[in-house]
């Protein structure tokens, strides 16, 4: 039988085990550059078989949460690279996760408090997002009203992805992971609700998937698709994502095409709504027939669900995201069957360093 703790080869890539640590913002970096205390956390963090980062927005256009990093400019790049390095230096791996939020950001971060952009002009009614209030303090507000991308406009988003990758390449990152899932922008062009366009980017499966497959072909031509990794949500219905008839038909043909494209891994998140679980045995198995590469599961993992998941050949990875909040050491800590740290949710977004750098490792009984 296979199991958690076993090593992983990743393409050329080594996992010392087949814990991931899922991309989780947590909006400390005031600057929009990765300091000190960034490096710092995700060193400690770096006993997972792979990390992937927590969404860094290619561009200011693409930035839907206050304080968190991006990956446009040089002194962003050079304070990734701190990143890379305090990881590397543990013998982690390290994924950077590219983000455009589309439609789900505040006027307060866009550049000059302009509309922020989707497929198209429909509202995420109801969605909230962390950025800036009308007297300059940051909390939790409702996201402002889209406006569609024009057909010129997506092929510029595109290259954005490209140049970010191409900048992940130089702060040291072993391989990006495009944020395709919980309702931003790739997903906004997938779901049929969200995507009202008439031009080549709407209308069938195949024209609301192709956003994300050029995208997907672009960066790889730039780094090499070995290094490319996706996430996808399938079914999710966060951020006012309706469900729609079509979404297996949407997923299974995106994992034909990605399986086409030889990427690093697909990363399944489960959403989990009302504690049930969307993707199910049947979903990974249809997935897996189309997809017989890297798949990685998230949403409410625990090791004998991994374990049997694994074994059946319906993934490879596993994702743990908020437990490793808590838990610098979560992969000892589920070895071993240590106890769990809570996390304060309250410390989730923003705040210094307490809530983020200051979490214990388990100190055994004895030791």
């Amino acid at each position: 039988m296979t199991l958690l703790f076993d090593t992983y080869q990743l393409g050329d890539i080594t996992l010392g085990n087949r814990m991931v640590m899922a991309p989780m913002t947590r909006a400390r970096s005031v600057d929009t550059v990765a300091g000190p205390h960034t490096a710092e956390y995700y060193r400690q963090r770096a006993t997972a078989g792979l990390i992937v980062t927590e969404g860094t927005p290619i561009s200011p256009e693409a930035q839907g949460y206050a304080y968190v990093p991006g990956i446009w400019s040089d002194v962003q790049v050079a304070g990734w690279r701190t990143v890379t390095d305090a990881v590397h230096i543990e013998g982690g791996r390290i994924f950077s996760q590219l983000w455009h939020v589309g439609r789900l950001s505040h006027r307060s971060l866009q550049p000059g408090r302009q509309q922020p952009v989707g497929a198209s002009s429909v509202p995420a009614d109801g969605g909230k997002t962390f950025a800036f209030n009308d007297d300059g303090t940051v909390g939790f507000v409702d996201v402002s009203a889209p406006r569609p991308l024009s057909t010129q406009e997506v092929d510029r988003v595109i290259l954005d992805f490209s140049a970010a990758a191409a900048n992940a390449n130089d702060a040291g990152f072993d391989g990006i992971e495009l944020h395709g899932a919980n309702g931003y922008l790739f997903e906004q062009f997938l779901n049929p609700s969200t995507n009202t366009r008439t031009d080549r980017y709407g209308g069938s499966i195949r024209n609301r998937a192709r956003l994300l497959l050029e995208t997907v072909d672009c960066v790889s031509d730039k780094i090499g698709s070995s290094r490319v990794g996706i996430r996808l949500s399938p079914f999710s219905e966060l951020f006012d994502m309706p469900s729609y008839p079509e979404a297996i038909d949407t997923y299974l043909h995106l994992a034909s095409e990605l399986s086409r494209r030889e990427i690093a891994y697909v990363h399944l998140v489960d959403q989990l709504p009302a504690g049930s679980r969307v993707i199910d045995v049947d979903t990974l198995t249809g997935f897996r027939a189309e997809f017989p590469g890297t798949i990685i599961l998230a949403g409410g993992m625990t090791r004998e669900l991994a374990d049997d998941l694994i074994d059946k050949n319906l993934i490879d990875l596993t994702a743990f995201g908020q437990p490793f909040i808590s838990n610098p050491d979560l992969v000892d800590r589920i070895r071993y069957g240590w106890p769990l740290t809570p996390p304060d949710r309250d410390s989730y977004y923003g705040g210094g360093t307490a809530g983020y750098v200051d979490y214990p490792r388990y100190a055994p009984a004895g030791v």
